[in-house]
């Protein structure tokens, strides 16, 4: 008995043939000087298929911000539509892939840079030890034990401010040379 082939969940060939179709639309839409075509329903699932698969690949998986992943990929898939040549290459899955690929990487940075602001923060404002204060009208509890930060948590935020500093010193430093 032979393995089966495993199913491809966006069919190469289909793919390219419809974008062969929707960039001769597009063409001809602006010769006639016409309303943009929409991009075809084809086109649109195979993108969202790429995008949702690869956000499933092991290093995406653990994201909680994986829907904003998919998004800016599909934005991005959109947004350079245009610039796949059948021409030049007769792969658009491993096209829309790329850009999605990227996509996913700078939305992962751009969350990174989120989180160190938070941190930063936090800890710039030494937020859970000045916020739980207690005040003289609070007579039953002492806040301050309710909010503190486990040590494991302000180790993780330590570590990432660090990390995110030193990574962006390396990058300054790089673009200098």
């Amino acid at each position: 008995m032979g393995r089966r082939a495993k199913q491809q969940y966006v069919n190469n060939k289909d793919f390219l043939a419809a974008m062969i179709e929707y960039r001769a639309n597009v063409q001809e839409a602006k010769d006639k000087e016409n309303d943009r075509p929409i991009v075809p329903t084809y086109v649109g699932e195979c993108i969202m298929k790429i995008a949702t698969h690869l956000a499933r690949k092991p290093n995406f998986v653990n994201y909680t911000f994986k829907e904003e992943m998919i998004s800016d990929g599909i934005e991005n898939c959109l947004q350079y539509i245009d610039n796949f040549n059948p021409e030049k290459s007769n792969n658009p899955f491993a096209y829309f892939t790329q850009i999605i690929y990227y996509a996913f990487l700078r939305r992962i940075q751009k969350e990174k840079k989120h989180l160190f602001v938070k941190f930063k923060m936090t800890e710039q404002t030494n937020l859970f030890d000045t916020t739980a204060a207690t005040q003289e009208h609070d007579t039953t509890k002492n806040f301050k034990d309710e909010i503190k930060v486990s040590e494991w948590t302000q180790q993780y935020m330590n570590e990432f401010i660090s990390d995110f500093e030193t990574n962006k010193r390396r990058k300054i430093k790089k673009r200098k040379v």
